[in-house]
């Protein structure tokens, strides 16, 4: 008798949610299989998700190792064995991928997860960020893909070539539509590009608002957004907003008293708006918190300034006093507490040792002073902390809903985030040329999709038939993290028994939570454990 196990763990659901969405039969559509090729792109593409969400740091050339202690045939199909999936394997499929155009390719695949799903789409938040790559990346001749360069360093590795992404997503998080830009890309621009983008293949409703952070607003882009409702966070660099943001205005209390408001009409870029004024008290808090860090700060440094400042020699008092003048004027936030300035004598040759009787002596002014903080203007700024503006050119949208919609930018947000996080590994790019970072990062795009769907499903399953499982700490939720859900999977492995007259294959480890777990994902989720 001869028995084998492999962990099985959430990898089922993360191929049940895979089949739901359909997405095997879109991409073998677009990207028919050819030649002696064994593996189906759909099938490759499913293994990268399945090695996105492994919690493993298994990078692209090492899938075959991935899959060896994984049920392979149970999530694949008949016949798929881990040795299948080798880096070449891999490499043709995003090749493929990005001669199919990757950001059309997760359009098709978006229209039907909206299809399926059946949600309509309220809001879309777009964002951008970028991503660090190692190597070289010298742009080919004639190629038209993105160009891997030095840009704004979001993770600060200004060491490293990079590329950025777009994104947009719907109201709960599930993306709609991403394109890989090149690596110094202005986020002022990709935003309008990836709209009227998203927009010629899919249509939505005429109240559906676009939602977007500062970057958006620029005269040009409010312009080119004239015929969609939008809601954006104006620039402290703006004239006008550095006045309210600075000015006493009359705030109104919210329903939610965490809130207050100040509504204005503005035209910009020849468009009316409404502006309003926002004061958050939990802000305000967290403002103050790391206001007084850097006050601290910078007094600590003024005051290692002046130590220097002492150590100097000035040949008149005027001097001295025009030294300690320019360092007010570079210490705004701090006052002399104390001055002193003293007057020292040397021998005009400058040797050391007592004068000799009649020798002549030079005078020299030292400054001896002690920092203190401005309090007026620290009180001053306080007074203004946790305001922000954020803006439509809806003018009839009700203050506190513009700002409720404008906080749900956060799921774009949580969408970067989690395709950073280190624990998914789908941010590390090692690949070997542009196009294939394009298309990689498509498949980043697209494991987020599953993940935000069956994070969505699960909660409103839970909702629906109000049951509920424990959370980290023992308690009961209807909102659990995929991420939560995937820990609590750990454990459930496949048995393979073989003996000499016949092969038995069972899943092995299952618990009532489990189980429940299990039935809540639905059918498509099911036939991979029972």
């Amino acid at each position: 008798m001869h028995i084998t196990t492999n962990a099985l763990d959430h990898h089922g659901i993360v191929c049940g949610v895979f089949d739901e969405l359909e997405i095997g039969s879109i991409i073998d559509e677009a990207l028919p299989k050819v030649g002696q090729h064994k593996l189906a792109h759909s099938i490759v593409i499913k293994a990268m998700i399945l090695n996105c969400l492994g919690f493993t740091d298994s990078r692209l050339y090492l899938y075959s190792q991935y899959f060896e202690n994984l049920p392979v045939e149970r999530l694949l199909g008949p016949g798929v064995s881990a040795s299948d999936l080798t880096d070449d394997v891999l490499g043709r499929t995003l090749d493929k991928i990005y001669e199919a155009d990757p950001t059309q390719l997760f359009m098709k695949l978006s229209m039907k997860m909206m299809e399926i799903v059946n949600l309509k789409v309220m809001q879309l938040h777009c964002d951008d960020t970028n991503f660090s790559v190692h190597g070289d990346y010298e742009p080919e001749d004639g190629s038209s893909a993105i160009e891997l360069t030095y840009g704004h360093a979001k993770d600060k590795r200004y060491d490293l070539k990079r590329f950025s992404m777009g994104m947009i997503v719907n109201q709960y998080g599930m993306p709609l539509f991403t394109q890989a830009y090149s690596g110094n890309s202005s986020d002022k621009e990709t935003i309008v590009e990836a709209m009227k983008r998203l927009k010629e293949n899919i249509e939505f409703p005429d109240d559906v608002y676009l939602i977007a952070d500062s970057s958006l607003y620029s005269e040009d882009n409010v312009k080119a957004l004239k015929d969609m409702k939008w809601i954006t966070r104006v620039p402290s660099t703006i004239n006008l907003c550095k006045e309210l943001l600075t000015s006493d205005l009359e705030f109104k209390q919210g329903e939610d008293p965490r809130y207050s408001f100040y509504e204005t009409m503005v035209e910009y870029g020849g468009i009316k708006q409404k502006w309003v004024g926002v004061h958050s008290t939990e802000m305000h808090k967290r403002k103050d918190i790391t206001f007084e860090k850097k006050i601290k700060k910078i007094v600590k440094e003024a005051q290692k300034d002046l130590k220097e400042l002492k150590k100097i020699e000035f040949a008149c008092e005027e001097d001295a006093r025009a030294a300690l003048e320019r360092w007010k004027k570079k210490k705004p936030y701090c006052l002399l507490g104390t001055v002193d300035i003293s007057t020292i004598s040397k021998r005009e040759n400058g040797k050391k040792g007592r004068p000799k009787k009649g020798e002549k002596l030079v005078t020299h002014y030292v400054v001896d002073a002690k920092a203190i903080r401005n309090e007026e203007l620290v009180q001053h700024e306080k007074k203004y902390h946790g305001r922000f503006i954020i803006v439509s050119n809806d003018l009839n949208l009700d203050a506190e809903e513009m700002l409720e919609k404008y906080k749900n930018q956060s799921k774009v947000e949580k969408g970067f985030r989690f395709i950073k996080d280190k624990s998914f590994r789908v941010s590390e790019v090692y690949l070997k040329k542009p196009e294939r970072i394009e298309a990689l990062s498509m498949i980043m795009v697209l494991t987020l999709m599953v993940y935000s769907v069956a994070e969505w499903k699960l909660r409103e399953k839970l909702k629906e038939t109000g049951e509920s499982i424990p959370n980290q700490v023992k308690k009961q939720t209807q909102k659990p993290t995929l991420k939560w859900v995937f820990m609590l999977m750990r454990g459930i492995t496949e048995v393979e028994v073989k003996t000499k007259s016949k092969t038995k294959i069972q899943v092995a480890n299952l618990d009532e939570i489990k189980e429940k777990l299990i039935r809540l994902m639905g059918k498509s989720c099911e036939k991979y454990y029972f």
